[in-house]
């Protein structure tokens, strides 16, 4: 588990609901270690999340701290959080997770030059089903309260996350420099929405970002994960947003980048479709930086300034 709030509960890996008393907590617990224990055939990945899970709230004292917003311990190995480029949760003055939009930074260095709202309608979306799960009609004091946010079911905890994989994707590229442009939130008709458009000397990007809160693999030029929702194929959903947009702006995308946390993925970057004609990359979010400034680049410039203008005046937003 990392901080993200599509990761599944402690609750959710014990197998138990957050109301279960201590006894059947520690049944639960001792079930799932012995199931995923790898020397009785079980899976390491599953036994390491079960240990995990236990360090949280496997005592009155950490299950307390857990339940009121507090991550509690760092699992072995991490030191906490990183901030926007890094993780995907940023933490407030008392240790607890912090899912409110990030403050605007007011540091002095160059910034890449960025258009749109990064995040701003996952957030939406996120808030009205958060709305709909609580009930039309009950007060929510806070939407972004710890407390609330780890009692949503999981595909609402996703919104959330895929909202914050989008403000880490726009911190990480307003460092670049004013040599960068970046559009956010990419109106593609019938398709949606695009993340992100990124234009550096290196070419014009296009830009998903997405959590969904466990491991991913490539299979048959398709990412594959117990977490994803039935039906749900991310690389033909971001062809599909970038077509819509260039057709749209008729500028041409360099390539296709679909940014996952570090977590998500063993190598940071993996090419899904033929070397000669990729359809797309999936790139960790710590190589996202080296993708944009050329190490992974087709051969040759892009001319900045025109693509530049021609999508300033033909981009439209969300």
């Amino acid at each position: 588990m990392t901080d993200s709030p599509a990761d599944a509960t402690p609750y959710e890996v014990l197998g138990v609901a957050a109301t279960a008393d201590d006894d059947e907590l520690r049944r639960a617990y001792r079930r799932a270690a012995r199931e995923s224990h790898p020397d009785l055939g079980g899976d390491a990945r599953r036994f390491r999340q079960v240990q995990i899970a236990w360090e949280r709230i496997g005592t009155p004292a950490a299950r307390r701290a857990y339940d009121a917003g507090s991550r509690g311990a760092a699992a072995p190995g991490t030191s906490g959080a990183q901030g926007p480029s890094g993780s995907s949760v940023w933490r407030d003055g008392a240790g607890r997770d912090a899912y409110a939009p990030p403050a605007a930074r007011r540091d002095s260095r160059p910034r890449a030059r960025s258009h749109g709202h990064p995040g701003g309608r996952s957030r939406e979306v996120f808030l009205q089903a958060e709305r709909e799960w609580v009930g039309l009609g009950d007060p929510i004091e806070d939407p972004y309260d710890p407390t609330l946010v780890r009692s949503a079911p999981r595909h609402i905890r996703r919104l959330l996350a895929e909202a914050l994989a989008e403000e880490a994707t726009a911190s990480i590229v307003a460092d670049m420099g004013i040599g960068v442009t970046v559009w956010h939130d990419l109106d593609a008709g019938a398709e949606g929405k695009l993340d992100h458009a990124v234009l550096a000397p290196s070419g014009l990007w296009a830009l998903e970002s997405i959590d969904w809160g466990a491991p991913v693999r490539i299979e048959h030029g398709e990412i594959v994960g117990e977490t994803l929702a039935p039906g749900e194929r991310p690389v033909k959903e971001l062809v599909r947003a970038a077509r819509a947009v260039q057709k749209q702006t008729r500028v041409r995308f360099t390539g296709r980048l679909l940014v996952v946390p570090d977590s998500a993925v063993d190598e940071d970057v993996q090419l899904v479709g033929s070397p000669r004609k990729p359809t797309a990359f999936v790139v960790r979010r710590s190589a996202l930086g080296q993708v944009l400034n050329g190490v992974w680049s087709p051969e040759g410039s892009v001319d900045v300034f025109e693509i530049r203008d021609r999508l300033q005046q033909t981009v439209r937003f969300v």
